[in-house]
């Protein structure tokens, strides 16, 4: 009877402490977030908390607006979040087809350098990569901050456990009709692949939206300031004023959030299907 007991009762005390780690996971990231959002909404100089403030003030949003100036850092930040997406786009379907299907000597090495380079962090190449960019005049141009970044090893080796989940028929299909490589990568490969591509547009995209570090040092010209910048510029402007920061701050961050909320769904369906094979 007690063994009885125990397995009518096992699945739904599993069920609930699931339910309870989960809730108390969501609560630790969003309080967080919750708090800097009240605190945007309290009055000027403010005290930052998580109390609800007495008066909501949604001008904090247009003052930190008008202020830090983000509408040509908005634009920057746009221009070379797309354009480095693009080029990581171009270069890792085509790196990742050439290791998922092509055969050729020295595939495997290719694919180890590859892996290697994840590991490298990008500020011990940065003395190199500004002397190759100085030498080619881009420091000061939004060259600068594209091109350092344009290719990834991520996004090669993201493509390429994708493509190898494809049927390779597909493609002995396409052969037999007499279609080339270029044609069976644009036409079956990467519509095949769009959790993937939308994987790896919000990974680049995000991350480039939110790198300070290439602005930082490849760029001191003011009309090429990001949102990064502009928002540690506005931080030490506005120290004290706590709800203006915050403000700032939620301004900063909706873009990637609604492109998040947006492409969700296939994000998560990229995650889930990449790498199932080897």
């Amino acid at each position: 009877m007690i063994l009885i007991y125990k397995s009518n009762w096992q699945p739904k005390y599993s069920f609930w402490l699931s339910i309870a780690v989960l809730l108390l996971g969501m609560a630790i990231i969003l309080l967080p977030l919750f708090v800097v959002f009240v605190t945007s909404l309290a009055p000027p100089m403010t005290a930052m908390g998580i109390l609800h403030p007495a008066v909501w003030s949604w001008t904090n949003y247009l003052e930190a607006w008008n202020q830090g100036k983000f509408l040509r850092a908005f634009a920057n930040s746009t221009l070379v979040a797309l354009a480095v997406t693009t080029f990581q786009i171009i270069t890792s379907a085509f790196a990742g087809y050439a290791l998922a299907r092509l055969k050729f000597r020295g595939k495997q090495i290719i694919l180890l350098i590859i892996l290697v380079t994840l590991v490298i962090p990008f500020q011990m190449l940065v003395i190199p990569i500004f002397l190759v960019l100085k030498w080619g005049h881009l420091i000061n141009t939004y060259w600068a901050m594209i091109l350092p970044t344009a290719a990834n090893g991520f996004g090669i080796f993201l493509l390429r456990q994708y493509f190898q989940t494809i049927p390779v028929e597909i493609e002995e299909a396409a052969v037999i009709d007499g279609a080339s490589h270029l044609q069976i990568l644009w036409q079956i490969m990467l519509p095949l692949s769009r959790p993937a591509l939308v994987t790896l547009f919000l990974f680049t995209f995000i991350g480039e939206w939110n790198d300070l570090f290439k602005p930082l040092v490849f760029t001191t010209r003011p009309e090429l300031k990001t949102v990064q910048l502009a928002l540690a510029e506005f931080q030490d402007q506005f120290t004290s004023n706590w709800p203006l920061m915050m403000a700032a701050v939620n301004i900063s961050t909706v873009p990637v959030l609604g492109l998040f909320l947006i492409a969700q769904r296939q994000f998560i369906r990229g995650i889930s299907t990449t790498g199932i094979k080897g």
